[in-house]
């Protein structure tokens, strides 16, 4: 601390003796009008003092000239300036970074241990700590740490922004090896930033809101272990989540989305419905029980009818490949941590964990011509990925699955038509379901592989297919894969949330490492392809889809064998069909858990119904239909499961 309060003091004399020198600039803003200022004196939050006090008081960060910048760092020359809220993302991360420092200053003090990495993430923030040879964390100290985080937020705390020498730091954090790791491994350049805020000194590029009083409600959710950087060979870390927010009422309605999210947890509805589970001897592997293979097999079946209306063709290939492929495809030297792999005679073989390569092999097992593109290859297989086994969550993050893989070898001059066949493929499947969704075109990334102009080419045939698709779209630049540019998709699940459920993504590389080529209309031989990879695919099941369509209800005793009888034309008609023969059971019971369970619809038959061979109609969400013949049931049913129809109680 004597040492940073040093180096500050320092700093400061420097700023002044800057600010003396000052010079008049001029500041656009986003209106575009235009205000005065001093370079090195005026800042970002006296400006928007001048604009008015409220926009001051709800700022929290400003960008210069498009860099995210502090509010009280005075401005260094002419700029543009855009004070950013809360409802800004950007200016959400800056939020969240800023109160998982509080949490770090928080987790000093109440641990002592060494602190690691504290980001903003998508709905938060965590800090990881190391505790040498102590207990871990528990969720019972989760009050403590919240006590002492709204202590440092009514101290108020300034945010200090340094620029040290790498050689100074690595002397400041002797203490801490991960912060001394972070340094020699990660800083490339003579100097990096920290910053303060009360006695947490942390390496940081920040920028941060002003002070901690900024941060006005804050809650500590979750905690768990995790291995440094992802690695299971180094030391254990403990990690703990946060959530923050400009007001209460907005962290009250985070509460209650949180008790949303768990009765629509996947794993929930899987146990309550009898869908899959999973068991500690095959870890990330799931079971799937007769009702979830159903709706498996019914999604598989969906996907598969598509690929036939649309030139693609199904492939099978092998699971296991000699390591010399994953050396070919340049997965062994990125991705072999992460795959299953064996030894088996004097070899080294590998569960795949994709399916690219294989296809790769397919396309290149003998000559191509130009009129056999586009080759459209599917895939169905089973792929295997060793992930840790503390990231195992359910079927979001598995070791074992099957996906609707599909390779696409095309043309350059194709890649535009190609793209447009894979958002219309895409926007078929998610209208079934009724799933809205996101775009993002991501570009060439620094770092990148091969001829710019063909990057050109490629990034404006994507977005040319993106316009004319029809639906809005958003730029990630320099967020593509170094081996070809892609476009992301993100869909909207039942309580507003986002998920990154599909990428189609161009590749210039796999064709150049397998050598692949065809001859071309001008009869070149050599003329290489490019690779399209692709893949597309609500606790309420629609009625084509539900493992649970129709259970019969008998009203007594003598109306059960009626009911089988009608349960069986119905499974025989390729229904999933049921009937409740428990006689312990009244019959608002029997309608009650059938809805419980989420049959879409309930047939009750009575001494009635079985005189007229007729069924008494009610759906899950108590909507009667009341008496209808058992064929013109089953002529409704067998139409909306054929059609797909999401709202089938609806429309019957």
């Amino acid at each position: 601390l004597s040492l940073y309060e040093q180096l500050k003091r320092e700093s400061d004399a420097l700023l002044a003796k800057k600010a003396a020198d000052s010079k008049p600039i001029t500041v656009e803003l986003p209106d575009g009008q235009k205000v005065a200022g001093k370079a090195w004196v005026t800042t970002p939050y006296q400006l928007a003092c001048d604009i008015s006090q409220g926009l001051a008081d709800n700022a929290v960060i400003s960008r210069v000239n498009g860099e995210l910048w502090d509010l009280d760092r005075p401005l260094e020359k002419d700029c543009s300036l855009e004070i950013l809220r809360f409802d800004n993302e950007d200016a959400q991360a800056v939020y969240w970074h800023s109160s998982a420092h509080i949490l770090g200053e928080a987790m000093e003090r109440f641990y002592g241990g060494c602190l690691c990495y504290g980001p903003p993430i998508e709905n938060g923030f965590y800090y990881d700590m190391f505790l040498d040879g102590q207990k871990g964390v528990s969720s019972t100290e989760f009050g403590d740490l919240e006590a002492l985080c709204k202590t440092v937020v009514k101290e108020k705390q300034p945010f200090e922004r340094l620029e040290i020498s790498k050689e100074t730091l690595l002397k400041m954090f002797k203490y801490n090896k991960f912060k001394c790791r972070i340094l020699n491994e990660k800083v490339t350049t003579p100097t990096t930033t920290v910053y303060r805020c009360g006695p947490l000194i942390d390496l940081c590029r920040g920028p941060h809101v002003r002070h901690t009083g900024k941060i006005k409600a804050m809650k500590i959710y979750k905690n768990s272990s995790t291995y440094w950087e992802g690695r299971s060979d180094m030391e254990t870390l403990q990690r703990i989540y946060g959530i923050s927010f400009p007001d209460s009422k907005m962290l009250k309605e985070w509460e209650r989305f949180q008790e949303e999210a768990k009765s629509r947890d996947h794993r929930k509805i899987g146990k309550d419905q009898e869908l899959f589970f999973f068991h500690d001897l095959s870890p990330g592997s799931c079971f799937f029980m007769p009702r979830g293979a159903y709706i498996y097999n019914t999604l598989t079946e969906f996907i598969r009818d598509e690929y036939w209306r649309r030139g693609f063709q199904e492939v099978a290939s092998p699971n296991i490949y000699n390591s010399k492929l994953w050396e070919t495809s340049g997965h062994w030297q990125h991705y072999s941590e992460n795959m299953f792999s064996f030894p088996v005679e004097d070899d080294i073989f590998a569960l795949k964990p994709m399916n690219c390569p294989g296809h790769c092999l397919m396309f290149g097992h003998r000559p191509r011509s130009w009129r056999e593109l586009p080759l459209r290859l599917a895939d169905f297989g089973v792929l295997h990925r060793n992930e840790l086994s503390g990231t195992l969550t359910g079927l979001t993050r598995v070791r074992r699955f099957q996906q609707d893989d599909a390779h696409i070898f095309c043309t350059m001059d194709q890649i535009e038509s190609e793209m447009k066949g894979c958002l219309d493929f895409l926007r078929c499947v998610y209208d079934v379901f009724g799933f809205s969704f996101q775009l993002h075109l991501s570009t060439r990334p620094d770092k990148y592989l091969g001829d710019i102009a063909v990057w050109n080419q490629a990034e404006k045939q994507l977005e040319n297919s993106l316009n004319e698709f029809g639906e809005p779209w958003k730029l990630n630049p320099g967020d593509g894969a170094f081996y070809g540019p892609k476009i992301d998709i993100k869909i909207k699940d039942a309580i507003g949330r986002y998920h990154q459920c599909a990428t189609i993504q161009l590749d210039f590389q796999l064709p150049i490492r397998f050598n692949l080529t065809f001859v071309g209309k001008d009869g070149d031989d050599k003329a290489r392809p490019v690779i399209i990879h692709r893949a597309i695919l609500d606790a309420f099941w629609p009625l084509w889809l539900s493992p649970r369509q129709v259970m019969l209800v008998p009203v007594n005793p003598s109306c059960e064998d009626y009911a089988k009888k009608v349960c069986k034309q119905f499974t025989e008609a390729g229904f999933m069909a049921e009937a409740d023969m428990d006689s312990s059971c009244l019959l608002n019971k029997k309608i009650r858990n059938a809805q419980l369970a989420q049959y879409n619809f309930i047939l009750v038959v009575g001494e009635k119904e079985k005189m007229t061979n007729s069924v008494n109609v009610r759906t899950r969400d108590n909507k009667i239909h009341g008496e209808l013949s058992v064929s013109e049931v089953m002529a409704r049913l067998t139409l909306l499961k054929q059609s797909r129809c999401r709202s089938a109680e609806e429309e019957f």
